[in-house]
């Protein structure tokens, strides 16, 4: 219980523990950065890690000066690109073994073969923007051996927008005296706004399935 409480206040005091960090640790804060982006898209067990309002948090900080907005993005590109290939790569060796880890339910690896199988690289394109699915698309993916050089492409280009769009926000809006007074409802807001997409693909998909009946 009290590490469900400390992720929740991490989750919406990020911007003060991410000042204490830049404040201790210095240039080092790029590679705790690259680490916790790296973590959570590479390893399937921590999907619970705060990706999104990390990278705008980060932002916030390049545009007061404390970190190198170009520095600051290549390297979480970079992390965010080589989590997911670390992910599929598990994903890959484990196959069908997977579906026998009982923490993970056989009906969701399902549910989300069947999803890669309707849309393909576009699947883990949209998955980057939606907390806990980004963790678990490349693994699946990989369980379901798509084809790397397919999930590759995807993987690259949803890594360097996603990384590209959130930091870039908190780095033009993050510093804006009504974001920073309530930085836990924008964060919300835009966590919210990016699981639009994938509700859209679902509920097209449930109305395509509801008519082929």
């Amino acid at each position: 219980m009290e590490f469900v409480t400390f992720l929740i206040d991490l989750f919406l005091h990020l911007d003060e523990y991410l000042d204490t960090i830049i404040t201790q640790y210095g240039t080092w804060t790029y590679a705790i950065l690259f680490a916790v982006i790296f973590v959570e898209t590479g390893l399937v067990v921590m999907p619970f890690l705060p990706g999104v309002s990390l990278l705008f948090a980060a932002g916030t900080f390049a545009a007061l000066g404390s970190l190198n907005i170009f520095t600051l993005a290549g390297l979480m590109m970079i992390a965010a690109v080589v989590g997911d290939a670390v992910n599929y790569s598990i994903g890959h060796y484990l196959g069908d073994r997977a579906y026998n880890i009982k923490w993970i339910k056989r009906e969701h690896l399902e549910k989300t073969h069947a999803f890669f199988e309707k849309h393909g690289g576009k699947a883990i394109f949209l998955a980057r923007f939606v907390p806990i699915v980004r963790t678990f698309a490349p693994f699946v993916a990989g369980i379901g051996k798509m084809s790397y050089a397919y999930f590759a492409t995807y993987n690259v280009v949803g890594g360097i927008t996603w990384v590209a769009t959130f930091s870039l926000l908190g780095y033009f809006f993050g510093n804006i005296p009504f974001v920073q007074k309530n930085f836990e409802l924008v964060i919300i807001a835009i966590i919210l706004v990016s699981v639009v997409p994938m509700f859209v693909e679902w509920w097209k998909a449930r109305r395509e399935a509801k008519s082929a009946k």
